[in-house]
This record gives structure tokens, C-alpha cells and sequence, in this order.
């Protein structure tokens, strides 16, 4: 058994997966999106499954709403889970 798996098997175990899912989930806002985007991210931060990302360009936060349910169905999918519902641009 792998160091990996023996992780993956305490995280599971505990009820922090759900929590630890969500940040990963904010941390791959830069991978989905490109570094073109994330350059206008501020902040970032996931809340009982959605995830609030907070952009500097009004063009961009135009851009990205037409783009949220592809958003977060490409986080999800590269979680394995259905850890975000919904994505909110500020």
C-alpha cells in the first residue's frame, strides 16, 4: 500500500474530505482557467459548495458568467466529485 492511498484512506475516513475537496477545488481555479484569467483573480474561496472568485476586469467577469456551469463542471470532473454547485463572480 502506498503512502497515497493510506492518505487518501484516513482523509475518507474523516469528515474533513468534503472541506479538504473544496480547497483543491479553489486551488485549481488557475488550471482551468489559464493564466490569462487567474492574472485578474484577487481572491478566491469555496463556501458550502461555491465556489466565489473576486476579478479586477468587468470584461473578464462578463466573459467568465457566460462560462461558470463549464467552469465548475471542469473542476468537478478533475476532482472525481461533485464537490462545487455553483460558481459566483464578484
Amino acid at each position: 500500500m502506498s503512502v497515497r492511498q493510506i492518505i487518501d484512506m484516513v482523509v475518507d475516513r474523516s469528515a474533513s474530505k468534503t472541506e479538504m475537496l473544496q480547497h483543491r477545488a479553489s486551488y485549481m481555479w488557475p488550471d482551468i482557467v489559464g493564466q490569462g484569467v487567474n492574472r485578474h483573480t484577487t481572491r478566491r474561496y469555496v463556501s458550502r459548495g461555491v465556489l466565489h472568485v473576486y476579478l479586477d476586469s468587468a470584461p473578464m467577469k462578463t466573459e467568465i458568467e457566460f462560462q461558470k456551469s463549464a467552469i465548475v463542471a471542469a473542476i468537478n470532473a478533475a476532482l472525481g466529485s461533485e464537490v462545487l454547485t455553483n460558481l459566483v463572480i464578484h
